[in-house]
């Protein structure tokens, strides 16, 4: 389904990355590792700076460049929590599971900021999220969060902004109130995950690019995975692949679609401009089914995103419908130029719960649903701590329910965009 790249495309990401991105050599000839990792993302590579903290032989392949899905693509947000919130989670653990979910959220967030401040991670990092409604029925949705993450999961790092006072927040009339996030915040994707692959090299992880895993094998021994140009025995496989799956596990890719989602970048606007727009900062997303999510860049640029496909390719006229939406946001960026639009896959799972497990030797984390960066870094310790022989918070994870979409890629992703369409008028009725 996917076109595999040799180079990063064209995003404002990848542009203003440059000096950051560096070409890894490809896997030739055999390779023996304690772990080896098939996918360059946040999940495989945090995955892999925690196994060789703890002194394991790590290998990462990677088919295109370090980042090039969506872990190099993405919004760039900072959001606590998973796209299906806690109720699957306490539906399936209970309470007393679900707060200890909760608890590897909030420390995933300290660990990225940690991470960023220790290995020295140029990745503009900026601090603040605000949840928003469009809708005044709504609003409801904001003030029910911040009572249950206070009430259930000890959280009282929420504040409610009413709409008197969102034009400190936000310059636009759309939004009715907005739920302020002190530990949120937004950063730039690519050279965040530019800077974990620096890191785990530094921790002594091999990374391969241009090295795309075509199968692998079982045996007594651990697996072998096999590439194009080479093969690499190791004790556990890691597959941290997402939406790009593909056909390399057959059952783990019935188990999530891939969407489509893509970004607008403006001009830079100027500082004075961006202060208009986005006062306090912080990065704004909306709680419609088919949500906008937007922020400001380090060079005061509006980052715009939003809608969703299911056919795998990129809608006609991307900029265009993307700069329509913007302006529904931001009427005053008219005269604004759109300088770069792309596009991107998530994975999603039929619940939106994430889908972390092990089968034997294999272990995978994908099903994120469009919360990525947060959920990735938990990812990334609950997989290196099963590894090295603790699954107890694996077993959080493997308690929820993921099963296979009905007549697989095609009739799902027809399912789904059935789906989104009714959700989708229900946003605007």
């Amino acid at each position: 389904m996917f076109q595999q790249g040799t180079d990063y495309l064209d995003s404002y990401y990848s542009v203003s990355s440059q000096e950051q991105q560096v070409r890894r050599p490809r896997l030739e000839g055999e390779v023996d590792a304690d772990v080896v990792i098939v996918g360059a993302g946040y999940t495989g590579l945090y995955t892999a700076l925690n196994l060789a903290e703890a002194g394991l032989k790590v290998v990462v392949i990677e088919a295109s460049r370090v980042g090039w899905g969506a872990s190099g693509r993405n919004g760039g947000q900072i959001i606590l929590g998973f796209s299906c919130d806690m109720p699957p989670f306490e539906a399936a653990l209970g309470l007393a599971g679900a707060r200890e979910v909760w608890r590897l959220i909030q420390e995933a967030a300290g660990e990225i900021r940690g991470r960023i401040a220790r290995h020295d991670i140029d990745c503009d990092l900026a601090e603040g999220h605000l949840w928003t409604s469009v809708q005044q029925r709504r609003v409801g949705l904001l003030t029910g969060w911040q009572e249950e993450a206070a009430s259930k999961w000890g959280y009282e790092g929420l504040r409610f902004i009413p709409k008197a006072e969102l034009p400190q927040h936000i310059g636009s009339d759309r939004y009715q109130a907005a739920l302020l996030d002190s530990k949120g915040g937004h950063l730039h994707p690519l050279k965040y995950v530019l800077g974990l692959a620096r890191a785990a090299e530094a921790a002594g992880v091999r990374i391969h690019e241009d090295s795309q895993a075509t199968g692998y094998a079982r045996s007594s021994n651990g697996v072998t995975v096999q590439t194009r140009h080479g093969r690499i025995r190791a004790g556990k496989l890691v597959l941290a692949c997402n939406a790009y799956i593909d056909k390399l596990d057959s059952r783990l890719q019935s188990r999530v679609l891939p969407v489509g989602t893509y970004i607008i970048a403006t001009e830079p606007l100027g500082e004075a401009v961006a202060k208009q727009l986005l006062p306090s900062g912080h990065a704004v997303s909306d709680n419609q089914f088919i949500l906008d999510y937007f922020r400001m860049t380090a060079d005061h640029r509006l980052l715009f995103g939003g809608k969703c496909t299911y056919t795998g390719k990129t809608p006609r006229n991307l900029a265009a419908g993307m700069r329509a939406d913007m302006l529904k946001v931001f009427p005053q960026l008219q005269s604004a130029k759109v300088t770069h639009a792309w596009g991107g896959h998530i994975d999603i799972t039929m619940p939106r719960t994430p889908d972390f497990g092990c089968d034997g030797d294999v272990y995978w984390a994908q099903g994120f649903s469009g919360h990525g960066i947060v959920p990735t870094c938990v990812a990334g310790r609950v997989l290196a701590e099963a590894i090295r022989g603790d699954d107890t918070h694996l077993k959080l994870f493997t308690a929820l329910r993921n099963p296979p979409f009905p007549g697989g890629e095609k009739l799902g992703a027809l399912f789904q965009a059935v789906g989104m369409s009714y959700y989708r008028l229900r946003d605007y009725f």
